[in-house]
């Protein structure tokens, strides 16, 4: 049975569907056999996979690249994100990551699992997205040796800004960095908490792009697919620890 999503009870960092417990191996459009795993911080757990997802060129499919999954601080991790029922609505699943920032072990492996994919990619930029992108990115940044710039909503910067608007359910909003706070060439990651219909990174990337930034990844710790939100980055491959479905 296919579940239909109503996009009018979806906003960004929220899943409608109770999470469904599954830890994959060479995973590519469908489940394999699975293990259960247990959380005592929520009745949900977190369906986990740490691999990249590369949005084909010639069609709408997703591509994932396959890793090995077995790292046992990827659950810990999951465990230690807390699911909030009917927040900030009734019929919402909020996925809480500041669980995750009060477990110093689970926090610490969230990093170094990050700064170990990138950390030999020659990345000079890691962008984070506000506000909980501003949260993972700078000791990511500062680990690798690159600069962290942070992409703001409107008014937040002080000095001449670039932006960049993307689209809302109902109406626009834009997402903006200082000038000169990049050079082109540079090569960069896009740092989120969480990526759900996308359209925030999407717009990070155009504004990246726009001035000659090569983005090598998107990176989330959580992704909600049932929301399709990689479909809205383009080629541009996304990477994530923990997916929530």
């Amino acid at each position: 049975m296919q579940t239909i999503i109503s996009p009018l009870l979806v906003s960004h960092r929220l899943s409608l569907a109770p999470p469904v417990p599954r830890l994959l191996n060479n995973y590519h459009h469908r489940a394999r056999p699975s293990i259960r795993l247990s959380s005592h911080r929520s009745t949900n757990s977190l369906r986990l996979f740490s691999s990249a997802i590369v949005a084909a060129a010639a069609s709408r499919d997703s591509e994932m690249a396959t890793e090995d999954v077995q790292d046992p601080r990827i659950a810990k991790i999951a465990s230690s994100i807390r699911v909030i029922p009917d927040f900030p609505k009734p019929g919402i699943m909020f996925q809480d990551i500041t669980t995750l920032l009060l477990d110093t072990e689970a926090f610490k492996d969230t990093i170094a699992l990050f700064v170990e994919r990138y950390k030999d990619k020659d990345i000079s930029v890691v962008a984070g997205v506000e506000a909980r992108g501003f949260i993972f990115g700078p000791p990511i940044a500062l680990a690798i040796g690159a600069k962290f710039v942070p992409m703001r909503k409107p008014k937040k910067l002080p000095g001449k800004v670039i932006s960049e608007e993307y689209s809302l359910e109902y109406g626009t909003d834009k997402i903006e960095m200082h000038v000169g706070a990049v050079e082109p060439g540079e090569r960069a990651i896009i740092i989120d908490d969480l990526i759900a219909t996308g359209g925030t990174l999407a717009a990070a990337i155009r504004l990246l792009e726009r001035v000659g930034v090569k983005i090598v990844e998107c990176a989330c710790v959580i992704e909600l697919p049932e929301l399709k939100g990689k479909d809205k980055l383009g080629e541009t491959p996304l990477f994530v620890l923990v997916s929530s479905a």
